[in-house]
Formats: C-alpha cells, sequence, structure tokens
C-alpha cells in the first residue's frame, strides 16, 4: 500500500512539473504567470502586454465558477478543481467570447486567444492541472 501511494505522489509531482513546462513553452509569448501589480502596470500601459496574466485569469475562473451540490459539501472542492480544470481545457482549444470570464478593462484591450489545437490532451490536463494548483489563493496584486 505505502509503495502504490508513494508511485502516485511521485506520479502527481512529475504532472505538475509538466504542467508548468507546457505553460512555459505555449502560454508564456502572451501570458505572464505569477506577477505583481507593481510589475503588471507598466507593461500593460506600454502596450507590452498580450493577454491577461495567468494569475488574474486563473482567480476569475475559479471565483467564477461556483459549486453548490445537493446535500453532503464534502467533495465540493473535488468538483470544483474538476469542474475548473474541464472549463480550462474546453477555453484552450475552442476559446470563445461567448465564456470570456476577464474584466471589461481585459475585454477592451485583448481579443480572444487563438485555439490551441496543437496540445494533446494530456498536455491539456497537465496544463490545466498545473494552472488550477499552481495559482491557488494567489492574485493579482
Amino acid at each position: 500500500m505505502k509503495k502504490i501511494l508513494l508511485l502516485i505522489l511521485v506520479a502527481s509531482a512529475l504532472f505538475a512539473v509538466e504542467g508548468k513546462i507546457i505553460f512555459e513553452k505555449n502560454c508564456t509569448a502572451c501570458h505572464l504567470g505569477m506577477v505583481s501589480m507593481a510589475e503588471f502596470k507598466p507593461l500593460f500601459k506600454a502596450g507590452k502586454i498580450k493577454a491577461p496574466p495567468m494569475v488574474e485569469i486563473a482567480a476569475k475562473i475559479k471565483a467564477s465558477i461556483n459549486i453548490n451540490p445537493i446535500g453532503d459539501n464534502d467533495n465540493a472542492e473535488d468538483i470544483h478543481r474538476f469542474t475548473v480544470i474541464a472549463f480550462i481545457k474546453n477555453y484552450v482549444t475552442h476559446p470563445s467570447w461567448d465564456y470570456y470570464m476577464c474584466d471589461s478593462v481585459a475585454i477592451n484591450r485583448f481579443k480572444v486567444m487563438p485555439a490551441q489545437t496543437h496540445l494533446s490532451d494530456e498536455e491539456l490536463q497537465a496544463v490545466s492541472e498545473w494552472i488550477y494548483d499552481y495559482f491557488e489563493g494567489k492574485e493579482l496584486k
């Protein structure tokens, strides 16, 4: 049993590392990752930002997706994580104004991202999980 648990933990850690690498190779051309408002504002004003920073996107998505399970709330956090990850995966491959979650400043400044259809299902899963986990409890401030 201990070996199985250890194997699961190692696999999870490797998946997280892979997600970060996928983000760095595919997303940072447009999205900053973790950035402070002091770092972000001058770049934004200078027009050097192509897309909202991922820390802000992750916070908006997590806040916008509400899970209210009927009865037992023990699984609400897991259901929320699953739902947010599914949303990210879908949005990355099928971006649309119909479910764009950024504020009006971002809407006026940025276009809808191009579809990232070159990523495999495994890469989408890894990067979506990494975004959810890495930016947990973090915000643009």
